[in-house]
């Protein structure tokens, strides 16, 4: 995030597009309420469903899924001929306008509203209101970059900050709100094939000749694959072994029947982790690791704000603290230099070698965090970034035009599919919690009342649904938050695995799964066959 969670309810506006906030981060979504109902602040919400947050909306724009760069374009063309973009921002800090300006001429509001089936009252409305509000701010979560175009949708929020001159100030900007607790904090440190702890490129040369010195060893300077990469390797027998640490593919990644082929052609898998995965089923070696509140550490959250974290009971039977067993693995291959004593030790080690968390320590963030980037000790931390110039200069407009998505509804698959997460396992391994799992035991797919009476099938009872990778049994809510042609489903449940249907198709840039657009069909199902086949 640009901004801070605590400039949530300072924007005046906020732009909310592909955010089911209220059921995927409910503390932020939480806030956005408030801003709406004791603030008197304007929601501009933009997604395919009628979630909580579009009751609440001012604006509620009901695109069309897969269709949020054609959306994006359309708003910044009105913007740019009503003359309600920011000058003086563009000229001064940006370049690039005026290619955009010639990309964005076709998408004339008739034109953007055959694609996304927003009406063109609605696009100006939304265009002006957040062209003319002083303090608003863009929030987006997977709904956007779980597309074939992902960073091209990300690119073109972007884009839209920039012409406006929303950036670099408090409560206006634009917020990516990550998906769990620490995914922040896990690229902060490397966890991405390409760079190192602080985003430092594993290709450039300084980078690589400073870390070679610190670690005392010669470092592949080769970007690695990302997880489909992976996978595909792995299915082609060209990845060998792969080390699963936190992390169920099996449940979470799309095309899941192509993810179990590739697990079964390793000829080694070991998987880290609390329990059993799905996962874990395939594994060669399972090591049982610690939860959150049985080890020290830190998280980074959303808002680049470094926490304690701090064991408060012990871990459990022959279960171990994850950067114990990464360290002892380490030494057995024959690596030195994991020699650590406790947590903190790795910190220090992260804030030596990550210019962004150099001026944090524990002594400093004992009470509160500190948001990064904090470069020395007596820096107060970073509210929101980008104040008065952006780190590389100028901001570089990257003009970007609409694609489908990789697979649309047909006649044989006339329904489109979009997933996500719901309240109640909106962390997955909530399904472990028997308290919790009673609250919602299974898979309520969401249909339209019209396709509801197309299936005959009334609440709750069962259908098939079915896309050119698989077919899964779900029970069925019938609700109008979604479209005629359209059922929503979420991939907590292992007994209805619904990434069995979910396409592989992924974005160029990141490799992120179209999770969001997929074709399927669907067939009333007789209750005691359906019932059967979830009993395994």
């Amino acid at each position: 995030m640009t901004n801070s969670i605590g400039e949530v309810e300072g924007n005046d506006v906020l732009f909310i597009i592909g955010s089911n906030a209220t059921e995927a981060h409910p503390i932020i979504g939480n806030k956005m309420k408030r801003a709406a109902v004791f603030g008197d602040k304007k929601l501009i919400v933009i997604d395919p469903r009628r979630t909580e947050l579009a009751e609440h909306a001012h604006l509620w724009l009901r695109l069309n899924p897969g269709s949020d760069v054609a959306l994006i374009n359309g708003l910044m063309r009105i913007i740019v001929k009503e003359g309600w973009h920011d000058k003086e921002f563009i000229e001064t800090r940006c370049e690039g306008f005026d290619e955009l300006v010639e990309v964005i001429e076709k998408y004339t509001p008739e034109y953007v509203e055959g694609i996304t089936g927003i009406s063109e009252d609605l696009l100006y409305k939304a265009a002006e209101l957040y062209a003319k509000t002083d303090k608003a701010g863009i929030f987006y979560t997977l709904g956007i970059t779980e597309h074939t175009s992902g960073t091209d949708n990300v690119m073109d929020l972007a884009n839209l900050a920039m012409i406006t001159g929303h950036l670099g100030k408090e409560n206006s900007g634009i917020n990516p709100i990550r998906g769990q607790n620490n995914v922040q904090g896990a690229c902060d440190m490397g966890a991405l094939p390409n760079v190192y702890s602080g985003y430092q490129g594993v290709a450039d040369e300084k980078v690589v000749e400073f870390f070679e010195e610190k670690w005392g060893t010669k470092l592949n300077t080769k970007p690695g694959l990302k997880i489909p990469e992976m996978l595909d390797a792995a299915y082609e027998g060209k990845v060998k072994a792969m080390y699963v640490m936190g992390e169920d593919p099996v449940l979470t990644d799309p095309d899941a029947n192509h993810v179990k082929k590739s697990l079964e052609n390793l000829e080694l898998l070991i998987v880290q982790d609390l329990f059993i995965t799905g996962t874990g089923k395939f594994a060669d070696v399972i090591l049982p690791s610690s939860c959150f509140i049985e080890k020290n550490g830190t998280f980074t959250n959303t808002e680049r704000r470094v926490q304690r974290v701090r064991k408060a009971v012990e871990v459990p039977g022959d279960a171990r603290v994850d950067w114990q067993i990464l360290c002892d693995v380490a030494k057995k291959l024959g690596a030195t230099g994991f020699d650590f004593n406790s947590a903190e030790e790795i910190f220090e080690e992260i804030r030596e070698t990550t210019p962004s968390y150099r001026g944090i320590s524990y002594a400093r963030i004992e009470k509160d965090g500190l948001q990064w980037p904090c470069p020395s000790e007596d820096h107060p931390g970073t509210k929101f970034l980008h104040e008065g110039k952006f780190p590389k200069g100028k901001g570089k407009i990257v003009p970007v035009d609409y694609r489908e998505p990789a697979e649309l509804p047909d006649e044989e698959y006339p329904i489109l599919l979009s997933t996500g997460r719901m309240l109640y396992h909106y962390n997955i391994t909530t399904r472990y919690s028997e308290t919790v799992d009673s609250i919602r035991p299974y898979e309520l797919a969401e249909i339209h009342p019209i396709d509801a009476e197309k299936l005959g099938v009334c609440e709750e009872e069962f259908i098939r649904v079915t896309s050119r990778r698989g077919s899964v049994i779900t029970r069925v809510t019938i609700t109008d938050k979604v479209k005629p042609g359209m059922i929503f489903m979420t991939f907590h449940y292992r007994e209805t695995p619904t990434n069995e249907l979910t396409n592989s198709a992924f974005d160029p840039i990141t490799a992120t799964g179209e999770y969001k657009v997929a074709a399927v069909k669907l067939e009333k199902v007789d209750e005691e066959e359906a019932l059967k086949v979830l009993a395994g």
